[in-house]
């Protein structure tokens, strides 16, 4: 059984680099980048900290404010959205019309709790910036004491 060892060895490294070759050039057509982009959830970020807020830049050239939609929960901001390519090729007898619908999702964790009523997002020339407000602890109060 030892004698075995030392060949599925040589076969297994032979069928990695097979593979890897076999992937290497089919995404070498459409772009790695393309593709490992679409795997992350499609969209970059930036993100800045304040003592007063959090602030989340998002980069997205082409898409219509009624395609996104911003939700929130607890400790979590979801940025979703869709955008419609249509592009015409040629002219007169023969033309040709491609279609491309995208969509993306990307979720961020927020690092604190928030004021959720008071979050802000605008859409300004493909630039999405969203301002999540820090909820503050009120401070304590004294509360007087009635006696009956």
């Amino acid at each position: 059984m030892s004698e075995l060892i030392p060949w599925m060895g040589k076969e297994m490294n032979k069928m990695r680099r097979d593979i890897d070759r076999l992937f290497n050039r089919c995404w070498a057509d459409i772009g790695a980048d393309l593709f490992m982009k679409d795997v992350s959830g499609g969209i970059s970020i930036e993100t800045l900290m304040t003592e007063e807020a959090f602030m989340i830049t998002a980069v997205l050239p082409g898409i219509n404010p009624e395609s996104l939609d911003i939700s929130v929960t607890d400790d979590k901001l979801t940025i979703k959205g869709s955008k419609k390519e249509v592009s015409v090729e040629g002219t007169g007898y023969y033309q040709r019309v491609e279609r491309k619908l995208s969509s993306f999702s990307r979720t961020i964790p927020l690092p604190f709790r928030a004021r959720i009523d008071e979050i802000k997002a605008t859409l300004n020339r493909g630039r999405l910036s969203i301002v999540v407000p820090k909820w503050k602890p009120q401070k304590a109060r004294c509360i007087k004491i009635e006696t009956g």
